[in-house]
């Protein structure tokens, strides 16, 4: 039986370790023991925290394993990458696992290679930005994490410093970028890389609370975009893949599009999206297995990227009481169309980023009726 490593127990990796055990893996499951659902689905669990790069690797050494994966995950690809670079499995160069998770290191890629972004400046305190005259609205984020959190819309001068205050204090680094604020609709790529060949396996509209702090509330597949500017996302896509540097493993491409078709791309993660994209929408809307994909890109198979579905998917989060009664519409309304849904019996705490949701539910048909859930 060969063998995989997973990195991270979290319900993100749920979709991964259970796929994994299905292709008849032996799954070795890596993170800090916090009672996690991953750590009882595991074949073989190890405490050790995903920050732990060299003591997962000396592990991995030990058991042998045939190949390592993440999903959802910047800081857990750090170590993916690290045992794969050390043991000669597939995965991204470290070089380009720093660019893919450090927002500054990734702009400055992006502008030395052309690739269409925001402009931006790296801040460690107000001594770095005081004397400089920002054109707003900007946006403030930390420098290494995902999820919205930290981030934060900037209307004037007044709100600067919190702003920056509340990204630091989230990051890892704790220093915050400053860049300017990107028009137009959100859209996210769902891709897959092997042997350095890029796919894209479906374009995403997302949407967001908006300002101050852009909080995802949905995500619909496929976009609506004509074929021509379908082919422009991809190839500005395949262009910054190639800049970072990507190889071996699943994007997350998030970009912004504007009236008149001019592209932004706000980051891309080397790994595939959460909030259920990657793990559910996809297969939803194309057939293809994505996750199924992601595990063969790491034990080095071509993944199957055949689409046999021609569909729509949504999935919606309950960030209010108004959500809940959305909800409770559609499972009367189109209760064979409900994939799945969950939901917290209280829903009176604060929503401050994607982590504090109150739940979601996901919808699938051939109609595009569901996208009436949305709204």
């Amino acid at each position: 039986m060969k063998k995989i490593a997973i990195i991270g127990a979290s319900y993100l990796q749920v979709p991964l370790i259970n796929k994994a055990k299905e292709l008849g893996y032996e799954t070795h499951v890596f993170a800090w023991a916090a009672g996690d659902v991953g750590e009882k689905l595991a074949d073989y669990f190890y405490p050790i925290s995903i920050v732990e790069k060299e003591q997962i690797l000396e592990k991995c050494q030990e058991i042998k394993i045939d190949g390592i994966c993440t999903i959802a995950s910047d800081l857990a690809t750090v170590a993916v990458n690290y045992v794969a670079c050390h043991m000669g499995l597939a995965g991204n160069s470290m070089e380009t696992t720093e660019k893919s998770t450090n927002k500054w290191a990734m702009r400055q890629t992006f502008q030395e290679n052309g690739d269409p972004s925001p402009r931006c400046i790296k801040v460690y305190s107000k001594d770095d930005y005081q004397s400089i005259n920002f054109d707003y609205p900007v946006i403030v984020k930390p420098l290494d994490r995902s999820g919205s959190r930290g981030i934060t819309q900037v209307k004037s001068v007044e709100g600067l410093d919190d702003a920056v205050k509340a990204a630091m204090e989230v990051g890892f680094e704790k220093a915050a970028l400053i860049e300017e604020y990107a028009q137009g609709t959100e859209y996210s790529i769902e891709g897959i890389s092997f042997n350095g060949k890029h796919t894209i396996l479906a374009i995403t509209r997302k949407y967001t609370t908006g300002a101050p702090h852009f909080i995802e509330i949905a995500h619909s597949q496929p976009a609506e975009l004509s074929y021509e500017l379908k082919k422009k996302v991809e190839a500005v896509v395949y262009h910054a893949l190639d800049s970072l540097g990507v190889t071996n493993s699943a994007s997350h491409s998030e970009l912004k599009i504007d009236q008149n078709g001019n592209i932004k791309i706000i980051e891309i993660g080397a790994r595939m999206g959460g909030d259920c994209i990657g793990s559910g929408l996809v297969q939803l809307s194309t057939g293809v297995d994505f996750v199924k994909a992601v595990i063969d890109v790491a034990m080095g198979k071509e993944p199957e990227l055949v689409k046999t579905k021609d569909a729509y998917a949504i999935i919606r989060y309950i960030m209010s009481k108004d959500d809940k009664n959305i909800l409770d519409r559609a499972l009367l309304e189109m209760p064979d169309k409900v994939i799945d849904y969950e939901i917290m019996d209280d829903l009176e705490g604060e929503i401050t980023d994607s982590s504090t949701r109150y739940g979601y539910f996901m919808m699938s048909d051939t109609t595009g009726e569901v996208k009436k859930y949305l709204q």
